[in-house]
């Protein structure tokens, strides 16, 4: 009889290991999927950026900063790549999100400030301020500039540190593998 029991507290001990494996498995699937996390980024004009809301859309995520020289120099083309994109509808979103802002006790002050210096640069998609739910949504930014690409199912399909162009993010929307 002890026998038995012990039998059935090992299958049960097995069984429980292999339901935990299983879960491990499919969050680390979850994870090198590249799937993003769940967003709610609310830009400098007050409008409010869910994932939710974007499925079935590209979205591109440029991190930058103000004293970044590579990434000044790019915003003219993502800026450029957004309105061509969005003239050919409504399948691609573009969200600039600004490591860098002057931080004061009131963030629509610092908020106005930013997007002074951003329309400078000629940014004219949707500005965020980073903040401390940044890098829990996305992740550590490594350098910058960085660009994430998600495509309409919500993977990441492509993570750049550096300098992108119009032309690059046409071709990481077709569908081209860029390493």
């Amino acid at each position: 009889m002890q026998d038995v029991v012990m039998s059935l507290k090992t299958k049960y001990r097995l069984i429980n290991n292999v339901k935990l494996l299983t879960i491990v498995a499919g969050v680390f699937f979850f994870l090198s999927a590249g799937l993003v996390s769940a967003f709610d980024l609310k830009d400098t004009n007050g409008k409010t950026h869910r994932l939710a809301d974007l499925k079935g859309k590209w979205v591109v995520v440029n991190f930058w900063a103000t004293w970044c020289a590579p990434c000044v120099k790019e915003i003219p083309d993502i800026a450029e790549f957004a309105t061509e994109q969005a003239k050919r509808g409504d399948h691609v979103r573009v969200i600039g999100i600004a490591i860098d802002w002057e931080e004061t006790d009131r963030r629509d002050v610092d908020a106005a400030k930013l997007k002074r210096v951003a329309k400078k640069f000629g940014h004219t998609y949707p500005l965020v301020l980073a903040d401390e739910s940044t890098e829990k949504t996305f992740g550590r930014i490594k350098g910058m500039p960085t660009t994430l690409v998600y495509s309409a199912d919500g993977k990441l399909v492509y993570n750049k540190t550096g300098v992108v162009t119009k032309e690059l993010l046409q071709r990481v929307i077709a569908g081209e593998s860029i390493k």
